[in-house]
């Protein structure tokens, strides 16, 4: 007799609760501040308090929430000098990204090297200009995109870490963005890099930090 395939397993409790929670931060249903008490989501989503713990935990350790003592857990809210040093940081793994880029392929990089990234333009043009969360995520997804163009595994999997915390910025404030300007800067951007390297990556992001604090003015 054949043997009978057993199903994948499902996603666990803890797993669909933080998905949930997730979702509901990025697209500003909670936004920043927002006290996320044990007794009040276990009440509301049926979990357990260990798989509301659970959850919160994966978040604090994606930085979309922080645990203070006294207040309890609550939404990560950024302040000016938080904005700035994400920003830094970011601009250090890309710049070495770039970097290393340049160093293999020179300054005219071959075309399946940036080929994700220019995809993930294209879909970022393609965002709803209406749905800023969306808008916001295809953003992000073209530095990630060229940041994993190096083939650096441990730089990458730390940008990617960084993920969903520049994502809830970039969802808690609304920088002055046009969805097909956007777009075409990226372009722009994805060919500046390979001529002027860490320099480029540096003005893009100066730029884009000046943005988001004038937002937040």
């Amino acid at each position: 007799m054949p043997r009978r395939r057993e199903a994948a397993p499902g996603p666990t409790a803890t797993t669909r609760l933080t998905e949930r929670l997730r979702r509901q931060v990025l697209t500003g249903e909670l936004g920043p501040g927002s006290a996320l008490r044990e007794e009040d989501l276990a009440a509301s989503t049926g979990a357990s308090r260990h798989t509301v713990r659970a959850a919160l935990a994966r978040l604090a350790e994606e930085r979309l929430v922080v645990a203070e003592a006294y207040r309890g857990v609550r939404v990560t809210a950024f302040a000016d000098d938080d904005v700035v040093a994400l920003q830094q940081l970011r601009g250090a793994l890309e710049g070495e990204a770039v970097r290393l880029l340049q160093s293999e392929h020179g300054t005219a990089w071959p075309g399946d090297v940036l080929a994700p990234a220019r995809a993930a333009v294209e879909a970022l043009a393609a965002a709803p200009a209406d749905d800023w969360p969306a808008v916001a995520t295809a953003h992000a997804q073209v530095h990630l995109a060229l940041v994993s163009a190096a083939g650096s595994p441990r730089i990458s999997q730390v940008y990617a870490r960084l993920h969903s915390e520049v994502l809830l910025l970039l969802v808690h404030v609304r920088p002055a963005y046009d969805v097909a300007a956007l777009a075409a800067e990226h372009t722009a951007y994805l060919d500046d890099v390979q001529r002027r390297g860490a320099a480029a990556v540096r003005e893009h992001l100066g730029h884009s930090t000046a943005l988001i604090l004038a937002a937040r003015g």
